[in-house]
């Protein structure tokens, strides 16, 4: 997994989020799988639902909890985007049967909620970023 993080987003508050999605949409490069770091309550949910519009989603945007995966469709390039949560996945065997290569391999962008959980099948090639709270309640996107 590409551990290097490279860039640093803030975002200052709820407003600002979708400038910070810009940003990160602009600079995720050649990335197809992006890895979500962070406790519970950071954002990772409210940051990639912003990222999914700015990639032309107009779906509802939810958490996958429940489901483990949405599937989104961008209306300006048609392009799948994955949208992961393993927060209740209880035994790797669960990742294996729901078919995880042939999302992380599909060439599809996939965003994954609490990747800790599922570390060892993450694509070597796999982005982490990391959200951040700090201590004035802005966050730091690093990636």
């Amino acid at each position: 997994m590409k551990y290097q993080n490279n860039m640093e987003i803030t975002i200052n508050n709820l407003e600002s989020i979708g400038l910070a999605a810009r940003r990160f949409v602009d600079n995720m490069g050649r990335g197809r799988v992006f890895a979500f770091y962070g406790k519970m309550g950071a954002g990772k949910t409210t940051f990639i639902k912003s990222v999914c519009e700015c990639l032309g989603v107009a779906d509802v945007i939810t958490s996958p909890t429940f489901a483990i995966v949405n599937e989104y469709t961008s209306e300006t390039s048609g392009d799948t985007v994955y949208h992961f949560d393993f927060y209740r996945i209880k035994k790797i065997e669960e990742v294996y049967d729901m078919g995880y290569e042939e999302y992380f391999y599909s060439g599809s962008l996939c965003f994954i909620e609490w990747p800790e959980l599922i570390e060892s099948l993450l694509p070597d090639d796999a982005v982490k970023v990391t959200i951040e709270e700090n201590g004035d309640g802005s966050r730091t996107v690093s990636f």
